[in-house]
């Protein structure tokens, strides 16, 4: 099982509780972005992982295609998330690639994917604007 494999597992299998399969597949001196943070070190990740995962009702990745190349690889797919003050609760999926860089572990991980289709367009009063706006000045 190659490094992408063992990614693909532990987001497959990672919640707030076993944020310890991370040091599986990162180097301590590794890099996270995303379009809402940027984390440095592996320490900091779990922190940022586990504050994330404990918020959330549910979440599950479903990846798509994965393109590998030489030291890296870019991962497309879907997150299945539940959130008490997104959505109503209810399961929406978002969209993303990832791409991450390696030698034996990964040292860098960026993802990118919607923030606004994500958070605020799934909150109750924000989110009826802007749909609005997106709907009717958008065009």
């Amino acid at each position: 099982m190659d490094i992408i494999d063992k990614l693909q597992q532990v987001f497959v299998e990672l919640n707030s509780t076993n944020t310890h399969l991370l040091d599986e597949i990162y180097t301590t001196d590794m890099k996270f972005e995303d379009p809402a943070h940027i984390v440095e070190g592996l320490d900091d990740f779990k922190k940022y992982i586990k504050n994330l995962y404990q918020n959330v009702t549910s979440c599950t990745f479903n990846f798509i295609k994965i393109e590998r190349f030489s030291g890296g690889a870019v991962l497309e797919w879907n997150m299945l998330i539940s959130h008490p003050r997104l959505n109503k609760g209810i399961i929406f999926t978002v969209s993303g690639v990832s791409v991450v860089r390696y030698d034996d572990k990964i040292y860098s991980h960026r993802d990118y994917f919607d923030l606004g289709g994500m958070l605020y367009e799934r909150l109750p009063l924000i989110g009826c604007i802007i749909k609005f706006i997106k709907t009717n000045l958008g065009k």
